[in-house]
């Protein structure tokens, strides 16, 4: 009776453990799906608002006192085929910035991401060029310059033009690619009669800090990669107690969030310095200068930085650091350690993507790739699981003639998995080698902008977020809001079924207590994970199906190793 007592307060102890240890955990390692794009109301898909998706987000105020800012100033149009906005002329800032191919939900009348505003608008968020004043003059950052144009594309350079008293001409020619690159050009001309220090600097500054959280798998903030790395260390706390500076050749410094990112990037062959700081108000400003060079008489001195402002795809940033040698402009996506794992998955997945049309069929694709590789693995794990059914009598009777002799017994069964040739950890192997893979697909669902938003079938419109058809409120027709550790959506209650069924194969438990555990733990694994991506728990879905029917098939295959399990 005490025994029976024990198990049960161990059993309970073991579960309010997962339960409700688990969410702390995963805040701090494991960070939440994205916000569900939908709600289910009256059995019906809602779009659900999603302003955090917007660095500078439309409310009704944030769109007046824009507006109204953007035509205080004389400006120079913003046109690409992925971007649209306008250059400051006063100050030559780009201040205004709207992505074209990305909308704040997944309604068809969403407005585009916005994710630059000007100085002096709620949330602003701009980047600006210039040269430091080491007796140079430069033109003041109240200086209207002149373009030689009215608009800004792909092939279609504008140059902007000032000058000082003291005889030295500025230009500032600007022009943009068809990603989210703009190049700039600052040139110096010296018509004075002495020579003159001249060094550029660049900076992004911006009001606040990102919406998202930063967390242990997500940098969120200021970002940047100098002498030999990328630095995912700093916050924004940490700017507030001190400046952080750095000096290299060869990098970029910004501000990063889950999906878009402004960067400076300095000329990749000049030694700069970079700097976070932090201003009144919240406000945050990341810059770079180079040493000055001294200018003489009659000479002209041209500097070339770069400045990206956009969707952290994989692709094009792959792009900018292979084929246009910025450092480690590709680790702008924080990928970690399983990197390694994390971009050739990315990779296949996108691959199988392009081929079928449908992100929740690519990952069905991929489980299979995956499960179709481990499979000679996995026969030896089912045979193990088999041996390991057969032996259990035996190991009953041991542990019933060596029930006060707890070390007898180990030794006993231990010879008797010699005997017998059974490793009784032969059975973990396939699960050992998913983990890594299980939680590469998590990074890149997590972070890759282009699992953003992707619909699989009927209610799910975004593999990314949780499942949004919630059971216990009847699918909406109850108005009410479960709490989000019973927000179990239909998708995660079909795990829960499969695991149990996989969880079937497994040889049963000797221990009481284990057997509880095992008893329930597919339908508490189906709590921990309905805060997860649909993708993630499709994937898992779609892992345990084929590990049911590869049982089938080992039995099929062997039909003397299912009458042995049955004896």
């Amino acid at each position: 009776m005490k025994d029976d007592q024990k198990n049960f307060i161990l059993f309970a102890v073991i579960a309010a453990l997962i339960l409700f240890g688990w969410p702390v955990l995963q805040n701090k390692f494991f960070p939440a799906a994205n916000p569900p794009v939908t709600k289910i109301v009256e059995g019906k898909a809602q779009v659900v608002p999603n302003p955090s998706a917007d660095p500078a987000a439309d409310a009704p105020s944030a769109v007046r006192d824009r507006t109204l800012v953007l035509r205080e100033t004389p400006r120079v149009r913003i046109d690409t085929p992925t971007v649209s906005g306008s250059i400051n002329l006063k100050g030559a800032r780009i201040d205004d910035l709207i992505l074209k191919t990305y909308k704040e939900t997944i309604a068809k009348d969403s407005k585009p991401i916005r994710l630059l505003s000007p100085s002096g608008s709620p949330d602003a968020y701009f980047a600006g060029f210039g040269w430091r004043d080491d007796g140079l003059k430069p033109p003041a950052p109240d200086t209207v310059w002149k373009a030689t144009g009215d608009v800004l594309s792909p092939g279609k350079p504008v140059t902007l033009d000032a000058a000082n008293a003291q005889g030295q001409r500025f230009r500032i020619e600007l022009s943009v690619d068809d990603g989210y690159m703009f190049t700039i050009r600052q040139t110096v001309a010296n018509a004075g009669a002495a020579p003159v220090p001249v060094a550029t600097y660049g900076l992004v500054n911006r009001n606040g800090v990102f919406k998202e959280p930063d967390t242990w798998t997500v940098q969120v903030g200021p970002m940047s990669a100098h002498n030999g790395g990328a630095d995912y260390g700093t916050n924004f706390s940490d700017v507030d107690e001190a400046a952080q500076k750095f000096s290299t050749t060869g990098g970029w410094l910004g501000f990063t969030d889950k999906y878009w990112l402004t960067a400076i990037v300095p000329d990749q062959a000049v030694p700069f310095d970079g700097q976070f700081r932090a201003g009144a108000n919240k406000a945050y400003q990341a810059d770079y200068s180079v040493t000055p060079r001294l200018l003489a008489p009659g000479k002209a001195l041209t500097q070339t930085s770069r400045f990206f402002a956009g969707a952290k795809e994989v692709r094009l940033l792959d792009r900018y650091t292979d084929k246009e040698g910025i450092a480690f402009f590709d680790h702008g996506i924080d990928w970690g350690w399983f990197r390694i794992v994390e971009k050739p998955i990315f990779y296949y997945l996108d691959w199988l993507f392009r081929m079928v049309g449908n992100f929740g069929v690519a990952i069905i694709l991929l489980t299979f790739t995956i499960r179709g590789i481990m499979f000679p693995i996995a026969q030896k794990q089912f045979k193990s699981m088999a041996a390991m059914k057969t032996l259990q009598p035996k190991m009953k009777a041991l542990q019933e003639r060596y029930k006060d002799d707890k070390p007898r017994q180990q030794q006993e069964i231990m010879q008797l998995y010699k005997t017998e040739k059974v490793n009784p950890l032969a059975g973990c192997l396939p699960t050992l080698l998913q983990i890594p893979i299980f939680y590469a697909l998590y990074k890149v669902l997590l972070l890759t902008i282009e699992m953003r938003h992707q619909p699989f079938v009927a209610w799910i419109k975004d593999l990314s977020a949780p499942d949004p058809a919630t059971i216990l409120n009847l699918f909406g027709y109850l108005p009410f809001t479960p709490p989000h550790f019973l927000a179990i959506g239909i998708v995660p209650v079909l795990l829960g079924i499969s695991m149990y069924f996989q969880f079937k194969l497994n040889p049963a438990p000797m221990d009481d207590t284990q057997k509880q555990i095992f008893a329930i733990m597919p339908w508490v694994l189906m709590f921990v994970m309905a805060p997860f991506a649909v993708g993630l728990q499709v994937y898992w879905i779609t892992s345990n199906c084929l590990t049911i029917l590869q049982q089938r098939v080992l039995y099929a295959r062997h039909p003397g190793m299912k009458e042995a399990t049955a004896k």
